[in-house]
């Protein structure tokens, strides 16, 4: 049977409420992921989680700026080391087998874009578990779930993207974020 990974994508306190770049509805879906993991631990070979991890110094390679557009520009958010950039409390990190981080210094989105502190890859880590299949929860829908579940196709896995465990930044890009992942070959699914 194909080995799956659990990739919980930047449940981070800058993205939830309160935060700088806050996505409504991610208090809930950091303690949906956390009861999904407990009951549902023993379906994966390894979860690894993602955190945006962006350098102090700069606008790390045009990511932030006074006036964003957000669209390829942002607010100051998820600096390395800053309560921003820790998991929401409703996230249990000891649930999480590996941490990667993506961003220091430049922008980064997918998941894939990531490296352990000892310098893996998130593909090598995946390799080493022999993971096949890819289950996607996390934050956002449209932007970082969606740029790693778009990578998670093109290098081989398949995927699934749980919705149920995800939450996006507006009904829009959302919905068509979720149609490109379906045209590339994602399943949407619930995780429930």
């Amino acid at each position: 049977m194909p080995k799956s990974a659990l990739l919980v994508i930047d449940v981070q306190n800058d993205f939830t409420e309160g935060g700088s770049l806050a996505v409504k509805g991610g208090n809930r879906t950091a303690g949906a992921i956390t009861q999904f993991i407990r009951e549902r631990r023993g379906d994966y070979a390894i979860v690894v989680a993602s955190r945006d991890w962006h350098s102090p110094v700069g606008d790390n390679g045009g990511h932030f700026a006074a006036k964003p557009d957000f669209v390829s520009t942002w607010p100051v958010h998820c600096v390395e080391g800053t309560p921003g950039a820790a998991y929401n409390p409703a996230l249990e990190a000891n649930l999480i087998d590996v941490q990667v981080f993506k961003g220091s210094g430049s922008p980064a989105y997918s998941a894939f874009e990531a490296n352990t502190p000892g310098g893996s890859s998130l593909t090598e880590v995946l390799e080493r578990a022999r993971v096949q299949h890819i289950d996607l929860v996390g934050i956002a829908t449209d932007h970082c779930v969606r740029a790693t579940a778009l990578d998670a196709l093109a290098a081989g896995y398949s995927v699934t993207v749980l919705l149920d465990k995800c939450v996006g930044v507006a009904t829009g890009t959302t919905i068509a974020a979720v149609n490109e992942m379906r045209v590339a070959g994602a399943k949407v699914a619930l995780g429930s």
